[in-house]
């Protein structure tokens, strides 16, 4: 005579199911909820909490301001599916500019621009290569520094004039375009025209820069590089190697930079 059998109960991870309890505690507030309020709604002791939440702040799936935890990125991107496009996109990225910085010798930053701000996505340097320190905001003073120069020139007139409306032209050194008028002129030069945007000490005194257009699908972009003015010989040879090489990289990744 048959028996019926029961089955095996699933073996279940005590500490996955209690962080799973804490994310589910802190979507339900989007304004934020402090860890005490988290753990009391998830059932947990406040140490154990704790251990939880800070884990999870590590790995991208919460975000910790002003005492209060979020939901982070990484939700988003478990949702969407796009983690392991996004990661596998700035790997090759990266390798490819850390290859660049190595073949010519020089920093390479990758930029793009986003909702209606530059953003400087990744920076290539090292001690012999090392990168123009920021001292003046890259995302505000667009107008100066050339990869600014190269991601204002591939926008269209309204959206450059937007941009120069919320952050004005303003001189940082004695070789800065003067004011916005000029400005507006010369990048408008440079969108008719092939062949890097180069500026000398606009931004940082000592220091030469050029930058090159991206193309990657609809995504306004750029690389560039950056020597001491001392070693202003250099810069050209560099764009156009770093230009070779990232150009294969971007081309091969089909770049939509969402990283």
């Amino acid at each position: 005579m048959a028996t019926a059998t029961t089955p095996a109960a699933p073996t279940l991870i005590g500490s996955v199911q209690r962080a799973l309890r804490l994310l589910e505690s802190a979507g339900t507030h989007p304004n934020g909820a402090p860890a005490k309020q988290l753990a009391r709604e998830a059932g947990l002791p406040l140490p154990t909490a704790y251990h939880l939440l800070r884990t999870l702040t590590h790995e991208g799936y919460l975000r910790r301001e002003n005492g209060v935890f979020f939901l982070g990125d990484a939700v988003d991107h478990l949702v969407t599916g796009k983690a392991a496009q996004a990661d596998r996109a700035r790997r090759v990225m990266i390798e490819s500019m850390e290859r660049c910085r190595d073949l010519i010798g020089a920093p390479v930053y990758f930029a793009v621009y986003r909702e209606g701000e530059i953003e400087i996505v990744a920076v290539a340097e090292s001690r012999a290569a090392p990168a123009v320190a920021e001292w003046a905001a890259f995302p505000e003073t667009g107008h100066a520094h050339a990869i600014g120069q190269c991601l204002l020139s591939q926008l269209d007139d309204e959206s450059r004039r937007d941009h120069l409306d919320r952050h004005p032209v303003g001189p940082l050194t004695p070789y800065s375009v003067a004011d916005g008028r000029t400005l507006l002129s010369r990048l408008g030069a440079m969108g008719r025209r092939t062949g890097p945007v180069v500026e000398r000490q606009e931004y940082a005194l000592g220091q030469a820069c050029a930058a090159i257009p991206v193309r990657a699908g609809e995504t306004v972009a750029a690389v560039g590089t950056s020597v001491p003015l001392r070693q202003e010989k250099r810069l050209l040879p560099a764009v156009e190697l770093l230009c070779k090489e990232i150009g294969s990289t971007i081309g091969s990744l089909e770049f939509s930079i969402s990283i």
